[in-house]
């Protein structure tokens, strides 16, 4: 995503000129009325039933509402976000992740839901509520969107690579922590070296979170992750990277690449959710033979990803739209599309729902919950305002880190620099 900054001043000024006269929602002579509900890469076999079937069921109890449900792919939904908000065609209820959210709720576009619909905070999981809370510079602190859905899993281990290179895990006393893993680094390449990756080799955002790096200032107006806890934490991987526990190609992944590693055998660790061990079972049978669990490797509390449902400042009918978001993201509903999405629920209680806890003695339910229970406790670690573009400087520059063409704080201060002037 390009120049969020500059996006989103483009944004308040277009919408400045349009001054209201283009918002979404319609009513007709017949006293119709109808909402506009956008998703993202949601219309097909797995769920067209399931949001008709809503649908019908808000419009059956809501007489003389009608909403016309539109799904964009997933390429480029960003920008064609900006491109609708820009020009007064974003609908009512849309559904996006908090990056993009934030930009556009600096923009104005956006409902502060906080003020619109206060009594909803306490329908959702603290940390969901508050990471669909924004604040930061020429922004009005509040909630920009109502949570749906959440992500996390426990961490996989692939026991014969690590007894290949020297390291013997307890199963009843395996790493939970990143400290853990960086204590592995020597006897892994002194042993491996070049052969095998201890885990992924380029950390992102989120993991500066799980160590316990401050990210921001409390005002959330600029970045400060290259205080001295943050070079630590870059400085474990220069280590890791200089005693061999990296393969070269890792310099060039992220935790968005380790799937297809772990699974091809060379990779000791990785993140994964709670449907990982079916695909492991399926895609890497081999791996699959010498696979364990453990809870999310955080030295803080384990990473959370999250998706919202947010309303349209510039919508004619807000209190509509309000109503048709939250009847979206009630537990019961959230429920039933987790169980379909492979995801978890954002509202409060639903996480203990038995779908989330089984009691079987597998790994598939182990690692259910392991899930559930990082839900629970979890954090959505990513920063709204550090873009797309913030997390390819951060590679970047700590990849150069580790091949020693620059410091651990040199890495961190120039992605700091970059980051902070496109708040």
């Amino acid at each position: 995503m390009k120049g969020t900054i500059k996006k989103a001043v483009a944004l308040g000024a277009a919408i400045a000129m349009m001054g209201g006269l283009a918002a979404c929602g319609t009513s007709s002579s017949s006293g119709t009325t109808e909402l506009k509900f956008q998703t993202w890469n949601l219309k097909n076999e797995k769920f067209t039933s399931y949001f008709e079937d809503l649908i019908a069921q808000f419009e059956k109890d809501n007489p003389g509402v009608k909403i016309k449900w539109v799904d964009q792919p997933a390429d480029n939904y960003e920008d064609k976000l900006s491109t609708d908000a820009a020009a007064g065609e974003l609908p009512d209820v849309v559904d996006m992740g908090p990056e993009p959210a934030y930009t556009l709720a600096k923009a104005g576009v956006l409902l502060n839901l906080a003020d619109a619909a206060p009594e909803a905070e306490k329908d959702f999981l603290p940390a969901a509520w508050s990471a669909a809370t924004f604040k930061g510079t020429d922004l009005e602190e509040g909630t920009y969107g109502f949570p749906w859905y959440l992500n996390s899993g426990p961490t996989f281990y692939n026991k014969a690579v690590l007894s290949e290179c020297g390291i013997t895990v307890d199963p009843n006393d395996p790493p939970t922590k990143q400290d853990d893993i960086f204590a592995m680094a020597d006897t892994f390449g002194k042993n491996c070296g070049g052969k095998y990756a201890l885990t992924s080799g380029i950390p992102s955002i989120q993991d500066f979170g799980m160590y316990g790096v401050q990210l921001m200032n409390d005002d959330r107006t600029e970045f400060t992750f290259n205080n001295a806890k943050g070079v630590e934490f870059v400085q474990h991987y220069i280590d890791m990277y200089n005693a061999g526990a990296f393969t070269d190609d890792m310099l060039n992944s992220s935790t968005s690449g380790e799937s297809k590693s772990f699974n091809g055998g060379s990779q000791a660790f990785m993140n994964g959710n709670a449907y990982s061990v079916d695909d492991i079972r399926k895609n890497a049978p081999k791996v699959f033979e010498n696979l364990a669990i453990t809870d999310f490797i955080a030295n803080t509390k384990p990473n959370m990803f999250m998706e919202m449902l947010t309303v349209n400042a510039t919508s004619k009918h807000q209190d509509l739209a309000i109503k048709f978001a939250r009847f979206v993201t009630n537990s019961d509903n959230q429920l039933a599309f987790d169980k379909k999405a492979n995801v978890f629920p954002s509202s409060t209680g639903t996480i203990d729902d038995d779908f989330f806890n089984p009691s079987d003695d597998t790994m598939d339910a182990e690692a259910m919950r392991m899930s559930a229970d990082q839900i629970r406790n979890g954090e959505i670690w990513g920063p709204p305002q550090f873009t797309s573009a913030c997390s390819t400087m951060l590679r970047e520059e700590i990849a150069q880190a580790l091949q020693g063409k620059i410091t651990a704080k040199e890495a961190l201060d120039a992605t700091v620099k970059y980051c902070n002037e496109r708040i």
